[in-house]
């Protein structure tokens, strides 16, 4: 057994043998949902304890780490992606945030909401403050001017109170020379918020993201399951591909669930699994 230290103590992992594990599992494993998801986990299998025999606990330890500019596939949506990267900047150069706004749109998968936290997960290692305003906020704070910028994510479901606020922070943003990056499912022109905000979301860069297609998004799914030491077969990935939601993020969370219930189980990922799984819930 190969012992291993972390924040949560020691922990030792057992060594997989058999035909329902041929690979060889990392002593931990860290993934990030690669869109629209702020969720990570270690995934780590202790050793068997108390008459359990060999039988595998998944055990998923969330982390404060966010969604990276770095681990999104970029695809059609690289000239975004780049804008970001320069918008950003670093800190270490003095480089000054455009205050010019930037409104990203697109339907749901297409990785709006993790291109915003990766934004502010960047901004935060330079040292920097942000404010943040989504429609799960029901009651917005005041403008802060420590703030280097103003994060909007799916602005076309603001309440009357949140658009109010949105405005706030745009106008003491734009004042004070600060950045504004903001998010829709639909371009500046169609959003149903009041006149005002909706212009001076429109002004500025205005990118529209894709949703990948499919041989993109299989692609992802077979990288992420390559980095979990993870054997997906192609007609199981046919099958995830065809049969569920063509968002990534859901496409993700379904892979961790999957790796998950395969070392619980102690059965490889096949497509009758993923069946069993499902009727479990």
């Amino acid at each position: 057994m190969t012992p291993a230290t972390g924040a949560v103590g020691p922990i030792e992992f057992p060594t997989i043998l058999g035909p329902l594990a041929p690979r060889p599992r990392p002593v931990a494993q860290r993934f990030c949902l690669s869109h629209e998801s702020t969720y990570c986990v270690i995934r780590v299998i202790p050793a068997a304890r108390r008459g359990l025999g060999m039988k595998q606990l998944a055990l998923d330890i969330g982390l404060a780490a966010g969604p990276t500019l770095a681990g999104f596939f970029a695809g059609p949506n690289e000239p975004a992606v780049r804008h970001l990267r320069l918008w950003i900047g670093d800190a270490r150069t003095s480089t000054l945030h455009s205050p010019v706004p930037t409104y990203l749109w697109g339907e749901s998968g297409s990785g709006k909401t993790h291109l915003l936290e990766a934004v502010r997960s960047a901004l935060r290692e330079q040292g920097a403050s942000v404010g943040w305003l989504h429609p799960g906020l029901s009651e917005p704070p005041d403008f802060d001017e420590q703030w280097s910028a103003v994060l909007l994510d799916d602005v076309h479901l603001y309440t009357a109170v949140q658009q109010h606020a949105a405005f706030n922070w745009f106008v003491n943003a734009q004042s004070l020379q600060r950045g504004v990056v903001a998010a829709g499912a639909v371009p500046p022109a169609d959003l149903p918020l009041r006149e005002d905000l909706r212009t001076r979301l429109g002004w500025g860069h205005v990118f529209h993201l894709q949703v990948l297609n499919e041989p993109e998004r299989r692609a992802v799914l077979r990288q992420a399951a390559d980095s979990r030491g993870v054997m997906l077969t192609d007609e199981v990935l046919d099958y995830m591909l065809h049969r569920f939601s063509r968002d990534l993020g859901n496409l993700m969370e379904l892979l961790v669930q999957l790796d998950g219930y395969a070392l619980q189980t102690q059965r490889a990922i096949t497509i009758p699994l993923i069946r069993a799984m499902l009727e479990n819930e």
